[in-house]
């Protein structure tokens, strides 16, 4: 019943209602003026065969007439009494059976239906709400980064225009506030000024837009934006935007660091203070078929192995873990010790065969600059021959017929992009590839983080999500210093010395048994311990730094609480 004064509020105010309860009342007016009359002529009728009946018998007649319930207590002798009938009784079909019923689903219950479901949505926030994020707009990044921001404790509210999209999303179990982007009084109601961050991630000229608008309601709220083309770059800046990224640019830039061709061994995905996190696929190293202990990496380079990837799944490695073809090492340590290991590793195989990127779009022309940049090869397979403006690099065709790809040298590559908008089309072009050439190394896009491991299966050896990466990106900025999430859930934090830790060694402490993360270094005493020895005891002042999946930091969290 709470809600019925707010259904009444919305019914009342809405114009078309209004017109449609008008409506409806000429109606009723009409039917009661037609019944009037009916029982005006029934004491008329009635009188001429000499019977007469009160005002309220007439009409008790008349609606039982019209309505052809017909009880049979009350009837005419006359021919004309009961020609009068018939037409009481057809009316009656007409207008309560019929037309009443339909008058009054149409004017008034459907728009009472529709008050119902608009009073579902919420239109403000609790007052006591602060230090949330307010997303304009609902797409993948959205979904990934709720998702990290429930991890983390965060409040969040997502902005959207229209009614039925935020009834969806309620019933998803999303927190969504709908009013027009562009409209001040939104972010008044989102209580804007009070935000951690606004995120706009719509179309380069909304989020402009929306960026101007926020910061007449909130000058000092954080306004974090995406930005479709370069030009819109400065631009979101001077409207008002804290930082700007540019999501499909950093993606394509992340897949080109990734090739074989490149120069280095590995790819620097983090960095917390002096400490560095990198990622080396194996592939073509002497490292595959060896175990850890076989490869002895810290005694020969100093920086260490926190973990590998293989096909999408993360896991801690021990002594005895064999590194296969598909592994992706994951290491820490300083960007001396990195480039140890990239002289341990071994350069990388030369090939004159250029780097394939299958798909011209946004993702693919990033990754074609990077590359050309690194001064690796490329060739880019576009059907559209509007984006093949660089005629060398491109072959303008299907990457899903077998002659392009051999004219664009599928079966000299030594890697290969998969950068399309489509996640089926990204899943069957992987294996496709992987059929024709068994050897090469895949690396694709994922738009939506549920087809990471469906492109893994398929045959990928890399897959980078753009949802995760810049939901990873926005947490980034959430949490400055405190934690850095790394590509597909990976995430370094730090964390205080908890008291039944201190004084044990790092070996003893199990911290890497019991939770699953690793501790990579140590700050004390001012200055960062990188890959501190098993050894080392564990001064209650120390701040520990640790590397782990989100499920290993929930753990480790759960276990060794921090002091509030």
């Amino acid at each position: 019943m709470k809600m019925l004064p707010t259904q009444l509020r919305l019914l009342l105010r809405n114009k078309r209602a209004q017109r449609n309860i008008r409506g409806m009342c000429e109606f009723l007016l009409a039917l009661a003026f037609m019944v009037t009359v009916y029982n005006i002529i029934f004491h008329i009728l009635m009188a001429q065969e000499g019977r007469e009946y009160s005002v309220i018998t007439g009409f008790y007649w008349t609606l039982v007439t019209m309505s052809t319930l017909g009880f049979g207590d009350i009837v005419f002798e006359s021919d004309l009494g009961q020609l009068f009938s018939v037409l009481v009784l057809l009316s009656g079909i007409i207008f309560l059976l019929v037309m009443l019923p339909f008058t009054f689903i149409q004017f008034f219950y459907a728009p009472w239906l529709e008050a119902q479901r608009k009073s579902r949505v919420p239109r403000q926030i609790a007052d006591s709400v602060s230090n949330h994020v307010i997303i304009t707009g609902f797409d993948p990044v959205t979904i990934a980064l709720v998702e990290r921001l429930r991890q983390y404790n965060y409040d969040y509210i997502i902005l959207v225009a229209e009614v039925q999209q935020a009834l969806d999303l309620v019933d998803q179990g999303y927190k969504v506030l709908v009013g027009d982007l562009d409209d001040p009084d939104t972010y008044h109601r989102a209580h804007s000024a009070r935000a951690a961050l606004v995120l706009a991630m719509n179309d380069d000229m909304r989020n402009t837009s929306i960026a101007y608008t926020v910061r007449e309601t909130a000058p000092g709220v954080p306004i974090a934006a995406n930005a479709d083309q370069n030009e819109s770059v400065d631009i979101l800046h001077l409207a008002g935007c804290s930082h700007v990224f540019q999501f499909m640019k950093i993606l394509g830039q992340s897949l080109a660091r990734r090739t074989l061709g490149a120069r280095t061994r590995s790819n620097i995905v983090g960095r917390f203070e002096e400490l560095v996190i990198a990622e080396a696929p194996a592939m073509r190293t002497p490292l595959v078929g060896k175990t850890i202990r076989e490869i002895q990496l810290r005694q020969a380079t100093g920086i260490t192995v926190v973990g590998l990837w293989d096909r999408g799944r993360f896991s801690l490695p021990t002594a005895e873990t064999r590194i296969e073809s598909s592994s992706v090492l994951v290491l820490a340590g300083s960007e001396k010790q990195l480039a140890a290991y990239d002289a341990y590793a071994g350069e990388s195989d030369s090939t004159e065969a250029p780097v394939l990127i299958l798909g011209g779009g946004r993702v693919g022309r990033a990754a074609a600059r990077t590359l050309r940049e690194q001064g690796i090869a490329y060739r880019i397979v576009e059907k559209n021959r509007r984006l093949g403006d660089e005629a060398g690099n491109y072959i303008i065709g299907s990457a899903a017929d077998l002659n392009t790809l051999a004219k664009a040298g599928i079966y000299e590559a030594p890697s290969v992009f998969i950068t399309t908008h489509s996640d089926e089309v990204n899943i069957y072009l992987t294996i496709y590839c992987r059929r024709l050439r068994p050897d090469i190394q895949i690396i694709s896009r994922a738009t939506m983080d549920r087809n990471i491991s469906v492109l893994h299966a398929a045959g990928a050896d890399l897959v980078m999500s753009h949802a995760s990466m810049a939901a990873n990106i926005i947490i980034n900025v959430l949490t400055p210093g405190k934690i850095l999430m790394l590509t597909e859930g990976l995430n370094i934090f730090r964390s205080q010395v908890h008291p039944h830790l201190a004084g044990k060694s790092l070996i003893a402490s199990d911290i890497r048994e019991t939770t699953g993360c690793s501790v990579i270094a140590l700050f004390r005493g001012g200055h960062l311990i990188i890959n501190p020895e098993p050894t080392i005891i564990l001064d209650p002042k120390d701040k520990m730094i640790l590397i782990g999946t989100a499920e290993a930091e929930k753990s480790f969290m759960a276990r060794y609480p921090e002091k509030k």
